[in-house]
């Protein structure tokens, strides 16, 4: 009997230890909050094996949702979340965002993108940059398409072939573009006169979805002969076909800015900073540009890169190209709720449908 209460005693003074050294035998796992296929697999798996960590990812398929999911929970259950650049200083005044540290590859960022938004500098990462224009089959039009004006009003070779964004931001602000208004206008009248326009273009607009840039892309089969798109979206076609074209719209698109940053309830934030800083290793960021197909703001990766990639004018539009663009800027929130005013609309006359 002496002999067992001795054994039970050593079990529960030797309990602490075995419970503190525990966790050194599990893998650690860095949750990741990010949109589908932003991440190159090959370089998630080197830094898996390099610290002995495990990444799991969470996609969300536009801002509003990511903006519901850190919402949800404050951010918790999440260690890295990719921002986009207009919502940072939202969720900085939230609370969400950890402070940026120094660190290493810092030094490779191009400052450039550091201040386009507020709070990046202090919070974030500037991660990929690119813009929202046109792309197109340029083997089923009369004439080419350069310009927002073409698009929204367009000729029927176009009509019912058309597909937009699910993105009141973008779908209102490209309308103002196309009359000659900023793409940030508070203007009533201006609003007014996109929403006008955007009624009597509905009836060509075959689909509100974002199209699908893979074999089964309604644009290779002709079903789509334009869209709005993202730059490097639009490269990911042209790989399927050499009938794709991409224009960024005379008046001018958007220029795009996404970060990468720590949630401030994150419990393994020095692995998470640990974790960007190996993205941008000159290396890694340039493999990683490759295989998303958008321009890195990490110049020192710039000068690995293949010279057809950083002389593509999709990935890296020329200054002039760029000159009637705008960063997206946070709107007062009566003209916020305007914008949405006018997309659900916009959406009443296009039901969901299956994605092109």
């Amino acid at each position: 009997m002496l002999m067992l209460r001795k054994a039970c005693l050593l079990a529960i003074i030797l309990l602490p230890v075995i419970a503190q050294a525990q966790p050194d035998t599990v893998a650690k796992t860095l949750s990741i909050l990010n949109w589908d296929d932003y991440l190159d697999p090959l370089l998630v798996a080197k830094f898996e094996r390099q610290f002995k960590v495990k990444i799991k990812q969470s996609f969300y398929e536009s801002d509003d949702y990511r903006d519901e999911l850190m919402a949800a929970e404050g951010g918790r259950g999440y260690d890295v979340v990719v921002v986009s650049g207009i919502m940072v200083d939202s969720y900085r005044r939230q609370g969400w965002l950890a402070s940026k540290p120094e660190m290493a590859n810092s030094q490779h960022i191009n400052t450039k993108w550091e201040g386009v938004f507020k709070g990046c500098k202090e919070y974030m990462v500037p991660y990929f940059w690119g813009t929202l224009g046109i792309a197109y089959r340029q083997d089923l039009v009369s004439e080419p398409i350069t310009s927002w004006k073409q698009f929204f009003t367009p000729k029927e070779e176009l009509s019912g072939k058309i597909a937009l964004i699910n993105s009141g931001r973008d779908v209102v602000s490209m309308a103002l573009k196309s009359l000659g208004f900023s793409a940030n206008t508070g203007s009533h009248a201006e609003l007014k006169e996109a929403r006008e326009l955007l009624m009597a273009f509905s009836p060509h607009v075959k689909t509100l979805n974002y199209i699908n840039f893979g074999e089964n892309s309604a644009m290779l089969s002709g079903e789509v002969v334009a869209s709005m798109m993202y730059s490097g979206d639009t490269l990911m076609l042209q790989e399927l076909s050499d009938d794709i074209s991409y224009v960024l719209p005379a008046e001018g698109g958007n220029i795009w800015v996404d970060y990468i940053g720590v949630t401030e309830a994150s419990t393994h934030k020095e692995l998470a900073w640990t974790f960007i800083n190996f993205l941008n290793e000159p290396k890694n960021a340039a493999q990683l540009a490759q295989h998303i197909y958008y321009a890195t703001p990490n110049t020192a990766a710039e000068k690995l890169l293949p010279e057809a990639f950083v002389d593509n004018s999709v990935i890296y539009p020329s200054n002039k190209a760029l000159d009637e663009s705008e960063y997206y800027q946070v709107l007062s929130p009566r003209t916020h709720s305007r914008y949405n005013s006018i997309f659900s609309q916009l959406k009443q006359l296009h039901p969901p449908d299956e994605a092109q």
